[in-house]
């Protein structure tokens, strides 16, 4: 488990793959997509779910996968590494939300934080790298606000409810990471207050 300010990074277990349907039918899989609507059965999320226990299980998967949970245990997304070069040192993220009322609180950014440090600390990687889309504001603010620089745009890449946006690719090096604490501390992330 990896502890943060306002979230845990624990293993992408049951009481998260529980959760999957009800994420991937909503607005989170639409913004973490760049604008795809999806429809998912229960059935087909247990398939996809099997699916990917079967590669961890061959060792035919090259990701990292977390369940983020808050403080008081609710299970509101996941973040990883979907894709690494280990001989590159390369490091492609993924995150999901599922939760809206969630959005924008800063639990994103603590995920973040946390799986960055594991990414630079713990496998040594030399380039964190993610891509998002120019309707999805949220993640744009944040990854300018934990360091990330923009490094792409493909213009007009993505449709999405009948409108044509940008897709953007951002990356952080390790050179350029200052470490978590630091982070926490430019940006003024802090726990929240017991009630």
């Amino acid at each position: 488990m990896l502890e943060g300010l306002l979230v845990d990074l624990v293993p992408y277990g049951k009481a998260f793959t529980d959760l999957e349907h009800k994420w991937r039918n909503n607005d989170s899989s639409f913004f973490g997509s760049g604008g795809d609507r999806y429809f998912a059965t229960r059935a087909m999320v247990r398939r996809h779910m099997e699916r990917w226990a079967e590669e961890r299980e061959r060792g035919a998967d090259d990701d990292v996968a977390f369940g983020i949970r808050t403080k008081d245990g609710e299970p509101i997304g996941f973040i990883g590494i979907n894709w690494m070069v280990p001989y590159h040192r390369l490091a492609m993220l993924g995150a999901k939300i599922g939760e809206p009322e969630y959005w924008g609180g800063g639990y994103g950014t603590d995920a973040l934080l946390l799986l960055l440090e594991y990414a630079f600390d713990w496998l040594d990687i030399h380039k964190a790298w993610l891509m998002t889309t120019t309707m999805n504001r949220r993640v744009m603010r944040q990854m300018e606000k934990v360091g990330f620089t923009l490094e792409a745009q493909q213009r007009r890449a993505a449709l999405a409810d009948g409108v044509w946006y940008d897709w953007l690719a951002y990356g952080l090096l390790r050179e350029e990471w200052p470490g978590r604490a630091a982070v926490i501390e430019r940006i003024g992330l802090r726990a929240r207050e017991e009630v």
